[in-house]
């Protein structure tokens, strides 16, 4: 067994791939963020800090093939620029928070957000933001949900419900979003690398997970092809929302 795979245990490593494989099953299925499905078992399996590295690798590069093939990725970086660009402190301070602030306060954060994104997914809600509004409110989405990406590895919120505003097509909205998940991801591992977070031993089993990553997207597109995407889609957003409400009591 590599050195890095040796440093978890056999329960850990099999919470681990299991987890790595269902959260890609579910992208392939449903187009769910990868990371926003793995962080709450990853959490519960080794812990926020481990959590956080562990789904960088995989979630970087499954964003990266989806931004491939989305297109429009220049027309999206000119018209969110704003957005995108203050992304960039908002991780940064939630970093700073992450290496000074009690995890158990970070984990009820985080399903905090897992609370509120499957709430909105499950009950549709949309606001429809006229274009100056939108664009004065791009450095805010930004920032915050790059504050809350540092603190919680969440991609997800306030991102989500306002790139839905904009009433994108699909593929601009998903070449947004991944500009967005890869541009925080890669200031994640400069600063889960700071902090101590993304070791050799996490490099080591996210990479051996990468392998489980493929297969389980694979999978979810034939899943897609006999199965209903939204019934999925629902069961997988009702598990998020038991899961971030665990995890809100389990941090008080």
């Amino acid at each position: 067994m590599p050195d890095g795979l040796a440093l978890y245990t056999p329960a850990q490593l099999a919470a681990v791939f299991a987890t790595l494989g269902f959260a890609a099953l579910v992208k392939g299925t449903t187009g769910l963020g990868f990371s926003t499905t793995a962080l709450p078992l990853l959490v519960l399996a080794v812990g926020l800090e481990q959590a956080l590295a562990l789904v960088l690798l995989p979630s970087l590069t499954s964003n990266v093939l989806v931004m491939r093939s989305a297109g429009h990725f220049r027309e999206t970086l000119v018209r969110f620029w704003p957005m995108f660009a203050a992304t960039v402190p908002g991780v940064v301070l939630g970093l700073w928070i992450l290496g000074g602030t009690d995890t158990a306060y970070l984990v009820m954060i985080l399903g905090l957000v897992l609370v509120a994104y499957a709430l909105h997914g499950l009950t549709g809600a949309r606001v429809a933001l006229p274009e100056k509004t939108a664009r004065r409110l791009q450095p805010a989405s930004g920032f915050c949900t790059g504050l809350i990406n540092g603190m919680t590895g969440s991609q997800i919120m306030p991102l989500l419900p306002f790139l839905l505003s904009q009433h994108l097509t699909p593929d601009r909205l998903v070449q947004a979003m991944n500009i967005s998940f890869t541009l925080s991801s890669l200031i994640m591992v400069v600063g889960l690398s700071h902090l101590g977070h993304l070791t050799p031993a996490s490099l080591a089993v996210s990479g051996a997970g990468l392998l489980i990553v493929l297969a389980g997207t694979m999978l979810g597109a034939r899943v897609r092809r006999r199965l209903s995407p939204q019934a999925f889609r629902v069961a997988v957003l009702a598990l998020l929302l038991v899961l971030g409400a665990g995890l809100v009591a389990q941090a008080l």
